[in-house]
This record gives C-alpha cells, sequence and structure tokens, in this order.
C-alpha cells in the first residue's frame, strides 16, 4: 500500500522560506510537488526522478524553490526560498509509476492530503 504524508507547511511573510517533507512508504517512485490555490486548478511545481539525478521545475519557481530526495529515509523535500504572495495554495506530494521526469497531474497515482502554506505580503 502506498502513503504519502508531507508536513511543513505554515504561514509566512514574503521572502520567507519553508521546507516541505513527504515521507513515501510502498515503493520508489518519481516524485512531484504539485499546488492548487483557491478557485484555481491544482498545477505542477516540481518534479525529481528516482535517483535524485534529475529535476525540473515550473517556470514561476525556477531559481527559488528546490526539491530533493534522500531515498534511505523514504523522504522528499520542497525547500521553498523567497516566498512570494502567489505561492499561496495546498501543497500536495505526489508519486507517479512512470520513469523520467513527470509534469502531469493525471499521471501521478498517488497523492498525500496536501498541506498549506500561506504567504502574506
Amino acid at each position: 500500500q502506498v502513503q504519502l504524508v508531507e508536513s511543513g507547511g505554515g504561514l509566512v511573510q514574503a521572502g520567507a522560506s519553508l521546507r516541505l517533507s513527504c515521507v513515501v512508504s510502498g515503493g520508489k517512485f518519481t516524485m512531484g510537488w504539485f499546488r492548487q490555490a483557491p478557485g484555481k486548478d491544482r498545477e505542477f511545481v516540481a518534479t525529481i526522478i528516482r535517483n535524485g539525478g534529475n529535476a525540473d521545475y515550473a517556470d514561476s519557481v525556477k531559481g527559488r524553490f528546490t526539491i530533493s530526495r534522500v531515498n534511505v529515509k523514504n523522504t522528499v523535500y520542497l525547500q521553498m526560498d523567497r516566498l512570494k504572495p502567489e505561492d499561496t495554495g495546498v501543497y500536495y506530494c505526489a508519486a507517479s509509476e512512470n520513469y523520467g521526469r513527470d509534469h502531469l497531474v493525471e499521471n501521478y497515482a498517488y497523492w498525500g492530503q496536501g498541506t498549506q502554506v500561506t504567504v502574506s505580503s
């Protein structure tokens, strides 16, 4: 059984940093972070391949966010720096059985419960 459990969200001011964590059990996957703001569709944020050797980001977060993974801990991280109010939303960790980087929501079969990130101006 695959389970994903996120943690690390919170309320911060613009310019601050947060680190999200996602503990994955039940397999090894391509991992992604997505977010959803109120009234908007869920959108891609970052993805990382199984061995952690390659990652990709949405243009809106490139240069500010870093995705990483420590496989011996079954944990994926999203380091978020220089946060902006437009980064506000529920952040979801997700696992895809595809190989390679994956931007598409529909390719991710497993999802965490989400963690709220709120950035005030």
